[in-house]
Order: structure tokens, then sequence, then C-alpha cells
């Protein structure tokens, strides 16, 4: 009697579309090869879309297991976003959101981020009118995914036992807040003006280091080390945020901090930093850095014009942080 053989589902490409609900057009569709390739390029696009009532800029950059969208999105009146995905995906999602009358120095206020596993799907986002969005999309096909890590690893037993079930699955069953490390490593993928082989090698390192972030933040925050944190404890917190980017270059001391936003100041520096993943200290660090990159490179200021904007009365001193925070002076970084 011959052997029976299991039917093998194989897919060979991912569809990847999203759409305005009630409006004909797609805003993209994009057919993804499934297995992985070191030897396929990488195709970029940029898209703006402005058609009441949605006003979108989109960058694209797809290859061979993978695709990528950044969108800055705005929404005169309550809106839903339609989106298909076909074929085994895991996407890897970060929002950030805000008010139109809100505007703050590095972020779009709230943020979260989750890992899944789309054994295809077709969903339903809504979005709110006078509201601002900035979505970055990564969809992996399963062969990408397990090329950079390693199916067997301990840090994501769980997730792979449903994954080989055909079941939709979160990494988190709630959504976690994005750090100011990942929202750095996002710009880097959007911003890479590297061309060719160097690019494609920049974005997988991109991708792996921001896969690893994540991971890192999930396994951070267990049951049994998270910080209960209420509604009101969660708005002072991002209170406290807005404080310090607003006063990067001479920011509060903790004490400070804590009797303007109302807490506790030892519940401020635990909150912070399980909401936020990061220190205080270390966030205010990283929005100084990241005003004085935009300074030099976007607006083409001296150095000694970015040193004493982001709070530093020596040069030297600048410097200094500047190459500790980014791995290179000031005076190279446009080079």
């Amino acid at each position: 009697m011959a052997a029976l053989i299991p039917a093998i589902k194989v897919f060979v490409s991912m569809i990847i579309k999203s759409k305005i609900k009630g409006l004909n057009d797609w805003l993209f569709i994009e057919d993804i090869p499934d297995v992985y390739s070191p030897n396929n390029t990488l195709n970029e696009k940029r898209v703006a879309i402005e058609r009441k009532p949605v006003k979108m800029a989109n960058f694209q950059l797809s290859s061979a297991g993978l695709f990528l969208l950044y969108s800055d999105m705005k929404f005169d009146e309550p809106t839903q976003v339609h989106t298909e995905v076909m074929g085994e995906t895991i996407t890897s999602h970060f929002i950030f959101y805000r008010p139109q009358s809100v505007k703050k120095l590095s972020i779009h206020g709230r943020s979260r981020h989750n890992i899944r596993y789309i054994p295809s799907a077709v969903q339903e986002y809504d979005m709110k009118a006078g509201m601002e969005y900035a979505y970055f999309l990564m969809v992996l096909s399963r062969n990408y995914y397990f090329h950079l890590i390693d199916r067997h690893s301990s840090l994501q037993e769980d997730f792979v036992q449903e994954m080989d079930k055909g079941v939709f699955v979160s990494f988190k069953q709630e959504d976690m807040v994005v750090t100011p490390e990942m929202q750095r490593i996002i710009g880097e993928l959007k911003d890479n003006q590297k061309t060719g082989e160097l690019r494609r090698l920049h974005t997988e390192a991109k991708i792996m280091e921001l896969l690893i972030c994540q991971l890192e933040q999930f396994h951070e925050t267990g049951p049994d080390q998270r910080t209960v944190l209420r509604g009101p404890d969660i708005e002072k917190l991002e209170q406290a945020r807005s404080i310090l980017e607003a006063n990067f270059a001479n920011p509060p001391t903790q004490k400070e901090l804590a009797i303007a936003v109302a807490l506790n100041e030892s519940k401020l520096r635990r909150g912070f930093k399980e909401y936020f993943a990061t220190t205080i200290h270390e966030y205010t660090v990283r929005v100084r850095m990241e005003c004085a990159r935009r300074l030099l490179l976007e607006e083409r200021r001296t150095i000694n014009e970015a040193a004493e904007i982001t709070g530093f009365t020596h040069q030297n001193n600048f410097s200094s942080a500047f190459k500790k925070y980014f791995g290179i002076s000031p005076s190279d970084i446009r080079d």
C-alpha cells in the first residue's frame, strides 16, 4: 500500500494591497516573490496621494520576500483603510498618531507596534478625522523571516508553534510602545541614500536590528516584570515626554519633572522605563542628538550653532556627545 503524502500548501508570492473604503482605486497592489534571494535588487517607489478624504505620502521598498511601506496620512473625515494580504507573511507594524493641532519635535504622539503571522487576511482599520498618522509596515515572507531568525530560536517558540498550525497570531497579545531606538532605525530605513549592493546589505541589517529591538522589548516586559500602569498614569507619562521634548536643551531634573506631572519620582522613573522602554536620561539624549543631526544635515547649521541650540555650552562637549551617540563626529557627518 502506497504511503500517504500530506498535501503541502505552497505560496509562490505575497500579494499586498490597500485602498480607502468607498474609493475604487487601490492605493497600491504589490506582488512580491515569496522566496528570499540575496541577488534580487531593491525596488523603490515614492507616491503622493491627495483625494478627499485622504492626504498621503508613501515610501515603498520591495524585493524578493520583502515589502516595506512608510506612509504619512491625514484624513478630513472618519475613514476606513481596507487591506488585503494573500500568502503567508510575518508583518512587523508600527503606528504613530497625534491630533493635527499638536506639534512635536521628533515623534507622532502615541505609538504602538507588534509582530504578527498572517496566513492571508482581509482587515479594515478605522482612521479618525483631525489626526495625523505615520505608519511603517514591514512584510516578510516566511522564507525571508527564517533567513533572519532561526525558526528553532527560544525567543519565539510559542510564536512559531502557532505559525506551523497556520493560525493568525501576534507576538504579544497587546501592542507595545515604540522606543526611540526603533524610531531611529525606521528613519534610517526610510532615508537611506545608499545604492546597489550596499543599500541591500544596509536594508537587511536594519531589518534585523529592528526585529532584535522588538524581540528584546517583548522579552523584557513579561507579565512578572511589568509595572501596573493605569490610564491617568499613562497620560502623565505622555505629559512628561512632552516636557522633555520641549525642554531638551535644558531638561528638568527628575524631581522637577515628577512635580510637573504630579507623579511620585520613583513611579515616574519606573513607569517611564516600562511604558517607553527607555530611561528618562536616554530619551533626553536621543531627542537632543536627533535634533543635532537634523540641524547639521537638513538645516546645514554650523557645528557651533547646533551645539548652542541643543544646550551645549562648549563645542568640544557637543562633539564628544555626538560621536558617542552616532559613532561619527559632527564634522564627518556631511562627508
